[in-house]
Order: structure tokens, then sequence, then C-alpha cells
């Protein structure tokens, strides 16, 4: 795959979601992401002011986390939690589905979360990316959400929080592409290490990395 490396900057969402994350953390986030032309910072809630300021006048945006690493609050925690982010600057934001509501087949759950959500993004002007957490998931199920997706139309379906037993995987991508086709996008993240990895995804079809 014939890729700049400009372009493959363009494509990553530069992130720091640690615990134990400073200030000081966040000034390198985001000077290496102004240094390198990546599409954003990844980051926690909590960091947004400071970084709203270290990116001013830069074109990296933010990407805030909401429902951050399980997804197990209730809808209602994530709409106030993805509100604050958008009010805050974030150009978008990651939210983690209810993982247990998948695995016990409740679609119309996930449907509902997922608008709301949506909805949300579409209010502010910002972006809206789903993570599955493919890690916990059979193919069937990771299909039956990506279905949900391209009737909802979030911007992205993503692979991975990067916090679960697993990562991306070319299969996990590619089956999510081929399901939500042109209508979502599709991020991997998580486990990807090295140009090859990279460039792997992108055929698999993700345009957007972490």
């Amino acid at each position: 795959m014939d890729v700049t490396k400009e372009q493959l900057a363009a494509m990553i969402d530069h992130t720091n979601l640690k615990a134990f994350a400073t200030q000081d953390d966040m000034r390198k986030l985001c000077e290496e992401a102004r240094a390198c032309g990546f599409k954003s910072v990844a980051i926690n809630g909590c960091q947004v002011p400071v970084c709203r300021e270290l990116l001013a006048g830069s074109d990296v945006q933010m990407d805030a986390t909401v429902g951050f690493p399980l997804g197990q609050t209730s809808i209602a925690m994530k709409v106030a939690e993805a509100r604050e982010v958008v009010a805050g600057g974030c150009g978008e934001f990651d939210y983690v589905l209810n993982v247990g509501r998948v695995r016990e087949g409740d679609y119309a759950y996930i449907e509902d979360e997922m608008r709301q959500l949506v909805a949300v993004a579409r209010e502010a002007g910002a972006g809206c990316k789903v993570i599955l957490e493919t890690c916990y998931l059979t193919n069937e199920q990771i299909e039956r959400v990506c279905e949900v997706a391209r009737r909802v139309r979030p911007d992205f379906v993503k692979t991975s929080t990067g916090f679960g037993s697993g990562g991306a995987t070319v299969e996990h991508v590619r089956l999510m592409k081929q399901t939500v086709g042109d209508d979502v996008q599709v991020k991997a993240s998580g486990g990807i290490r090295d140009l090859a990895g990279a460039l792997a995804m992108i055929e698999a079809g993700a345009t957007r990395l972490g």
C-alpha cells in the first residue's frame, strides 16, 4: 500500500490515557502531535482544559474518551460526559459501548445508547467513535453491532480501548468494514506497534489508527 508519511500521520490519534498521566505528559503528547502532524490527541476528559491551551493555534484536535475504559456506566452518564468534553472544545469523543449488553444480545439497548451519543456529537458538530472492545465479542456480535452502527451512523466504529485482553486484529477490522460499508469509518486501536501492522490495518479498511 502506497501511503506517504504525512498521510499516515494524519490518520493517527496520538494517545495517552494512563491513570497516572501528568500535565507534563500532556505537554509532551501535544508537542509530539503538533510536530508530527497527527490527527488528534486522545485523552481522558480531565485533560481537556490543559490540552486545549497546549494545542491552541494548531490543526491538532482533541479526542476525549467517554465511559472509559469499561463502558459500564449508564447512558445518561455517558451523555453528560460527552456533553462536557465537546463543550470543552473536543472535536471528537470515543465512547465505550456497554459490552455486557452486547453479550446478552440486547441490541435495542445498544442502539438507544448509540443514538443518544451520536445526537450529542451532531448537536455540537463533533465526531463520535463507538468502541466495541472486540476482544470480548464473537464475530457475530461484532457484525450485529456494526449493523446497528450502519443504521445510526456514528463517524467511526473502533476496535478496542487498549485496556482489554486484546487489541485490533486485521480479521476484526475487515469484518467491521465489510459490515458498515461506506456509511461509517473504522478505527483500529490497540497493539499496533510498527509500520507493517499499521499498513495491514489500513489495507483491511481502517482509516484511523490508535
